[in-house]
């Protein structure tokens, strides 16, 4: 799948289902392996806690973080299960795109009492 607005909608509608059916309570790992599961399921590509190595004006880093869910080399997926989301979950899901060079990315908080409220997507304007 190529679209990667196509591949947006069904991990959101898979989260959906997933917090409609459990609601917020679980483990955020949990919801994780829910969420790749569920789109494996769709037939879409998932790699789990991707391990990302940058590099910065020479500089290499190796395991700079881990991202949480990428879906067809597309969009990268950062899961929560907090109360609210912080500012710094935002940044996080500025950052990963751009430094994995995706064009979207976004965060699904499974922790909040709607799924709506929880949801955040963020487009890579900057593109190498």
């Amino acid at each position: 799948m190529s679209d990667v607005e196509e591949l947006a909608h069904q991990a959101i509608q898979c989260g959906l289902a997933i917090h409609r059916d459990l609601g917020p309570g679980l483990l955020e790992s949990c919801y994780e392996v829910l969420l790749a599961a569920m789109l494996a399921r769709a037939g879409l590509a998932v790699e789990r806690q991707k391990v990302v190595d940058i590099d910065y004006k020479g500089i290499s880093v190796r395991e700079a973080f881990r991202a949480d869910l990428i879906v067809e080399r597309r969009l990268v997926i950062e899961v929560k299960a907090v109360d609210r989301l912080a500012a710094i979950h935002s940044r996080q899901v500025l950052t990963y795109p751009k430094l994995l060079d995706l064009p979207l990315g976004l965060i699904m908080n499974f922790g909040g009492g709607t799924f709506r409220e929880g949801l955040k997507r963020v487009a890579n304007t900057y593109r190498h």
